[in-house]
C-alpha cells in the first residue's frame, strides 16, 4: 500500500507537471482524457506503474483535473487567493481509490479485504456495509495507520416530517446557541491539549536531526495533533446528527471563515479554528440530503445588532453579552437574540412557516 501511495504521487506530479508545461509552453489547457492517455507511456518508461491497478492511476488523474476545474473556480470568482497546485512529497501523499467495485476490491468472508494489484488485507469492519459498495479509499493518517472507506448505494430513508424548525448563531463563548434557548458548550479541543502538544513540540524540536528521537517524538506531536482532530470531528457529527433528528428545517449564519481570520488577534484566529463551525455545518447538510430535512444559510450581516421583538438596530460590541433593547425593552442573552433572528430571517426567505 505505501509502494501505491508513492506511485500515485508520481503521477500526481506527472500529470501537473505535463498540464503546467503545457500551458508555459502552449498556452493550452490539457484535459482529462489527454492526461489519462499519458499513462500507457508513463508505464513504459516506469515499468513499477504495472503494480498498481489502472482505475486507481486513472483516478489520479480525475484528482488532478478536479483540483484544475476548483483552482478556476476560484479564480473566476475572486475575493481570494485561488491557490496554485503544488507538486507533492511522497510522504504527504496519503490515499488511493478504487472507483469502481468488482473485481478491483471485495469483502472476503475470512474478514479480509481484497485489493487487486495489493492482495488480501485484514480489516476491522465497523458495520456491515449497507447498500452495493460503488468505490473504495484507502488512506492513510499521519500516524501510519491505515483506513478504507466505500462509498456505497443505498436508498433513501427520510425521517419523520417535524415542524420545528430552529436557528443556530455560531460563537466563541459558546459553540452555539439555538433559537430553541439552548446552549452548546465549547469543547475548546485544542485548549485540552495545548500544554502537552507545546511539550512534545519542544521536546522534538530540541532533539538532533535524523535522530531516532526526534522521530519518535515527531509521532507523539502528530499522535496529539490527530487527537484533537478525531475529537473535533467526532463533537461535529454527533452535534450535526442531533440537530437533523430533532429539526425540520435548520439555519446557520452563512459565515466568511477565512474572512474573520484576518486581521485578528493570534489567539482568537486559533480559538475560531479549533471550534470548526463549517465542519458542523457540512455535516449537517450531508446528514439533512439523507433525511429529508432542510438546511439553509442565512447572510450574517444584523443578525447581533437587530432587535428580535422590534427590529431596531441596537449597536453592541465584542464585550456586550447582554441585548438590552432601548425601543421595546427586551432583554436577553445576546447570542440567543441573534438565534432568534436567524430563524425569522430564514423563515423570512423560504417563505413559509415550518
Amino acid at each position: 500500500m505505501c509502494k501505491t501511495l508513492s506511485l500515485c504521487c508520481w503521477v500526481w506530479n506527472q500529470t501537473l507537471e505535463l498540464r503546467k508545461t503545457a500551458w508555459e509552453q502552449e498556452n493550452r489547457c490539457v484535459s482529462f482524457f489527454e492526461s489519462k492517455r499519458m499513462l500507457p507511456l508513463w508505464k513504459s518508461e516506469k515499468p513499477e506503474l504495472k503494480l498498481v491497478h489502472s482505475q486507481v492511476l486513472q483516478d489520479v488523474s480525475m484528482r488532478v483535473d478536479l483540483a484544475y476545474q476548483a483552482f478556476f473556480r476560484r479564480a473566476k470568482e475572486g475575493g481570494e487567493d485561488p491557490g496554485y497546485h503544488k507538486f507533492k512529497s511522497w510522504r504527504y501523499y496519503d490515499s488511493f481509490t478504487y472507483p469502481q467495485a468488482g473485481t478491483a476490491f471485495k469483502i472476503l468472508d475470512n474478514g479480509k479485504l481484497r485489493l487487486s494489484k495489493i492482495g488480501d488485507v485484514k480489516i476491522v469492519l465497523h458495520r456491515p456495509l449497507e447498500g452495493s459498495p460503488k468505490t473504495l479509499t484507502i488512506k492513510r493518517d499521519r500516524l501510519g495507520k491505515w483506513f478504507a472507506s466505500f462509498a456505497c448505494e443505498t436508498e433513501s430513508e427520510p425521517l419523520p416530517v417535524t415542524p420545528l424548525a430552529v436557528g443556530i448563531d455560531m460563537g466563541l463563548t459558546y459553540f452555539a446557541t439555538l433559537s430553541a434557548g439552548e446552549r452548546i458548550e465549547n469543547p475548546r479541543f485544542f485548549k485540552q491539549d495545548e500544554e502537552a502538544l507545546k511539550k512534545a513540540r519542544s521536546q522534538r524540536d530540541k532533539a538532533p536531526k535524523g535522530s531516532a528521537r526526534r522521530k519518535r517524538l515527531s509521532r507523539r506531536v502528530n499522535h496529539i495533533e490527530q487527537r484533537i482532530v478525531n475529537r473535533r470531528t467526532d463533537f461535529a457529527h454527533k452535534l450535526s446528527r442531533q440537530l437533523v433528528d430533532k429539526y425540520q428545517v435548520i439555519f446557520f449564519e452563512d459565515l466568511e471563515i477565512k474572512e474573520m481570520m484576518d486581521g485578528n488577534w493570534r489567539s482568537m484566529n486559533r480559538s475560531i479554528a479549533d471550534v470548526a463551525w463549517g465542519r458542523l455545518i457540512a455535516f449537517t447538510e450531508e446528514k439533512a440530503a439523507a433525511a429529508g430535512r432542510t438546511v439553509k444559510r442565512v447572510p450574517p450581516r444584523g443578525t447581533t445588532q437587530r432587535c428580535s421583538g422590534c427590529g431596531e438596530i441596537v449597536p453592541k460590541d465584542l464585550s456586550d453579552r447582554i441585548h438590552d433593547c432601548p425601543y421595546c425593552g427586551l432583554v436577553l442573552d445576546r447570542d440567543y437574540n441573534a438565534a432568534l433572528n436567524i430563524l425569522a430571517l430564514g423563515l423570512q426567505r423560504i417563505g413559509s412557516n415550518p
